[in-house]
């Protein structure tokens, strides 16, 4: 352990901070209106207050329009530490949202058999 680096990453397994350390030790958020499928986007009126870098990446990527999925994704986070992350950013005023649109074949705003073949297409073309 005479190299910090050691002590903090490896490299095959990542940070050795633990996800609850990012959550503060929250498992889900308080918010019940999130789900990967609510966009978030950056507001015009929100400050950043939160230093620590997850906080900075979503806000980051979230100049454009994107699902909470996707975030998680491109910061390689579970989804539930990124929908904790996002429902604080939303809860400061940094981030806007729309959650889906609920439909009655689905529950959810993914009712549009349309859409979700053009999914299976772009899933299919990776």
């Amino acid at each position: 352990m005479n190299n910090p680096r050691e002590s903090w990453y490896d490299d095959e397994a990542g940070p050795v901070v633990r996800l609850f350390a990012v959550t503060r030790g929250r498992s889900e958020t308080r918010r019940t209106d999130i789900d990967m499928l609510t966009l978030v986007v950056t507001s015009d009126f929100g400050v950043l207050r939160r230093h620590e870098p997850e906080y900075a990446a979503i806000v980051r990527l979230a100049r454009q329009p994107q699902s909470v999925a996707e975030l998680a994704a491109q910061l390689r986070l579970p989804i539930t530490t990124t929908k904790i992350l996002v429902g604080d950013l939303i809860g400061d005023g940094v981030l806007d949202f729309r959650a889906p649109v609920a439909t009655a074949e689905s529950g959810v705003g993914t009712g549009d058999i349309g859409m979700l073949r053009a999914l299976l297409a772009g899933i299919r073309a990776l």
